[in-house]
C-alpha cells in the first residue's frame, strides 16, 4: 500500500522507517543526522521551507512534509480498514 505524503508524493509503506515530528529535529543527533542526509542530497522538500511539519524517514529519502504525525498515521491506519 502506499501513503500520501503531500503534494504529489506518494511512498510505498513498506519502506517507510519512520514518521517523526520536526520537533525532533531539534536533538543534537537527529540535527547532525538531518545536516549529513542534506549534504548527501537525501532530503526531500514537498513544500516550500518553513512549512514542514513532520518528517519522514525511508530507505531511499528523507521527506519534509507539510502534514503532520497525527495526519500521515490516520492516513496510513484508515488504508488497512479499506
Amino acid at each position: 500500500m502506499f501513503l500520501h505524503l503531500g503534494g504529489d508524493v506518494v511512498v510505498l509503506k513498506k519502506d517507510i522507517i519512520a514518521i517523526l515530528n520536526i520537533r525532533a529535529g531539534q536533538a543534537a543527533v537527529t540535527k547532525e543526522f538531518i545536516k549529513t542526509a542534506g549534504d548527501e542530497g537525501f532530503i526531500k522538500n514537498i513544500y516550500a521551507k518553513d512549512r514542514e511539519k513532520s518528517f519522514v524517514v525511508t530507505n531511499r529519502e528523507i521527506y519534509m512534509s507539510p502534514i503532520s504525525c497525527s495526519t500521515l498515521k490516520k492516513r496510513a491506519d484508515d488504508i488497512f480498514e479499506l
